[in-house]
């Protein structure tokens, strides 16, 4: 069988084919929501996330009306876990008046990538701002990829994390986490910090080629760690400056956007005993994933082997 029909037929064949139509660890969204959008708990942190989050980058360089028209259609659909940073342009500009009618309705994460600990004070301050809140639920080391650069720097006595701790005690933040790039520094942060959550590159490609996400995930679950999924649908280093490049420009790399592959991506992602994915920040592939992502199931053997051969033809966009 052709790959492409593989995948066709894999869709279609939908339930008949796969057992649980939401995976056991999903459940309904609050009902004041009026929705059947999936959540998940966020380890021991005990929140309710929805397995797909709003990354900020989605109305980065948005008009302020159209960002707040795509945050009340989501919030409305049952996402309630939000993610932005402030590197990513002016997204944080355009979130903060979007989310803050419905502020008490969803859980907003943030970052920082300063490592010392005035410079990430004053990423906090300027992101409450921005963002036109009084706290934030979770704070994040943002894109920690060097164990002495990154993580010693940020957990030293000067480091980033004595902002974060005094701004949990004052109430500014609720939980404490990070976001990585590399499993060194990911294993190494957890050895050295007790964190409530981890944000990761969790991607079938990069699976099958180094399995870049285990050693990772099996630390944070031992540790009951809320774990958040970064690059679910990308596919692989852009080859060429032409083509869906010009589509896709904010993203670094290239995503999936076939929807029969992305549903078979999410399914993997979702497989891994996560709380949420956060798709690529272009809208129409947000879009995409929130579409699918609630009726993904388990894959069967099958599949995951033809997935394994799919990865092994394409570079990946990480490697252990």
């Amino acid at each position: 069988m052709e790959r492409r029909d593989f995948f066709k037929t894999a869709i279609i064949a939908g339930s008949s084919m796969w057992a649980d139509k939401v995976f056991s660890m999903s459940r309904p969204s609050d009902n004041n929501i009026k929705t059947t959008f999936p959540k998940r708990s966020l380890g021991k942190t005990g929140q309710e996330l929805s397995i797909i989050g709003f990354g900020g980058i989605v109305v980065m360089n948005a008009e302020p009306e159209h960002a707040k028209k795509v945050v009340a259609e989501y919030v409305e659909k049952g996402i309630n876990y939000f993610d932005v940073a402030p590197s990513y342009g002016d997204a944080e500009l355009k979130l903060g008046p979007a989310i803050k009618p419905y502020r008490d309705r969803i859980f907003l994460a943030c970052k920082t990538g300063k490592r010392d600990r005035a410079g990430a004070k004053d990423e906090l301050d300027n992101s409450l701002k921005r963002l036109e809140t009084d706290h934030i639920d979770l704070y994040q080391l943002h894109a920690i990829t060097d164990v002495e650069k990154d993580v010693k720097a940020a957990l030293s006595k000067d480091g980033a994390i004595q902002t974060f701790i005094e701004a949990r005690k004052a109430g500014i933040i609720k939980y404490i986490g990070f976001s990585a790039h590399s499993p060194q520094a990911a294993l190494a942060a957890m050895q050295e910090f007790d964190f409530d959550t981890i944000l990761y590159p969790i991607n079938f490609y990069t699976h099958f080629h180094s399995k870049f996400e285990e050693r990772v995930l099996n630390e944070a679950k031992k540790r009951n760690m809320g774990i958040l999924a970064l690059k679910a649908i990308a596919r692989q280093k852009w080859q060429s400056e032409e083509g869906k490049r010009q589509d896709y420009k904010k993203c670094w790399y290239e995503p999936i956007d076939d929807p029969q592959l992305v549903k078979l991506a999410l399914s993997w992602t979702l497989s891994q005993e996560i709380t949420a994915a956060l798709p690529p920040g272009e809208e129409k592939l947000f879009r995409l994933a929130v579409e699918l992502a609630p009726n993904c199931k388990k894959l069967t053997n099958l599949e995951l082997a033809e997935l394994e051969k799919t990865a092994k033809s394409l570079q990946p966009i990480f490697t252990a």
